[in-house]
């Protein structure tokens, strides 16, 4: 079974789409990138529809869900509130939540203050704290050319982030750390999708340096509060680089670690196979209460 639809929340409504098999299982959740992106990118994970209930939806202001003007709106705790008035509206009572890059920080910031009903949470391709990101991405610089390195400096420092040139060079790090293989037809199409100016208010005008609402976001004091079962998983090359995603695994208690070898950021994408059997042998055997 297939529906779609949109549900009320603070602020307009959010478009979703849910893929039911009649399984009986606890349903998935999956939240989206960003801040300001959307759901598009990772609609191949469908496929857990054979196994479980599947939720996709387009956090507001991107995607298929309203785009309000109103700038008050792009805050963290409000995505979290978001995500607690979709559950209801949809008569979620128990959940797995996947989240995937910002919606890593969405589930955390979710979990932390509603972990009712949330059977397990997995981590892909982490950002749980804003200053080590970025410290993350400094370092991920320096391994690219001297060229590339000096003009996205160049460009953020005389703000010329919209520019050919340092598009150009975000071109280059993202072939080495987001993404390792061509670009899919079906992402290109998804940018008509994305909404930049969330990420500008959340985060900034790139992934170097922190300048929005999220500047000083860091759980990790309290990632030790997650109870249910965890999973954190990451590209061997990822700009959520396996050293801080392990990290973050460490403060979990009882949670596991998994580096996609062959991937990135995407590792849904470029080894879209691997990552299925990969989270969703976690999803079994934390229901049946297994060691993974």
């Amino acid at each position: 079974m297939y529906e779609e639809g949109l549900v009320e929340v603070t602020g307009g409504r959010v478009w979703y789409q849910k893929y039911d098999e009649g399984t009986g299982r606890t349903p998935l959740i999956i939240l989206h990138g960003g801040p300001g992106s959307s759901s598009y990118s990772l609609k191949d994970l469908k496929a857990f529809k054979e196994e479980r209930p599947v939720i996709l939806y387009d956090q507001l202001g991107c995607g298929r869900s309203d785009r309000p003007k109103d700038t008050s709106l792009w805050r963290i705790d409000r995505f979290v509130e978001e995500l607690g008035q979709l559950r209801e509206a949809l008569n979620l009572e128990e959940v797995h939540i996947l989240g995937h890059s910002w919606g890593t920080t969405l589930a955390a910031a979710y979990c932390l203050k509603q972990q009712k009903g949330v059977k397990s949470v997995i981590f892909s391709s982490p950002c749980l704290s804003a200053p080590l990101w970025e410290q993350d991405q400094k370092r991920n610089l320096q391994k690219l050319p001297i060229k590339v390195q000096e003009t996205i400096k160049r460009c953020e420092e005389n703000g010329m982030t919209d520019s050919e040139e340092f598009n150009e060079a975000i071109e280059i790090f993202s072939q080495h750390f987001v993404r390792r293989i061509p670009r899919p037809e079906h992402l290109q199409n998804g940018e008509q999708y994305r909404n930049s100016e969330i990420y500008n208010i959340m985060w900034g005008p790139s992934e170097f340096t922190v300048k929005g609402n999220l500047k000083t976001f860091d759980c990790t004091p309290k990632l030790k509060e997650i109870n249910c079962p965890t999973l954190f998983t990451c590209g061997f090359y990822d700009e959520a680089t396996p050293e801080t995603t392990q990290y973050y695994s460490s403060l979990t208690p009882g949670s596991k670690f998994h580096v996609f070898k062959n991937s990135a950021h995407m590792a849904y994408v470029e080894e879209q196979q691997e990552f299925l059997r990969v989270i969703g042998e976690f999803l079994k055997n934390a229901e049946a209460n297994k060691e993974y």
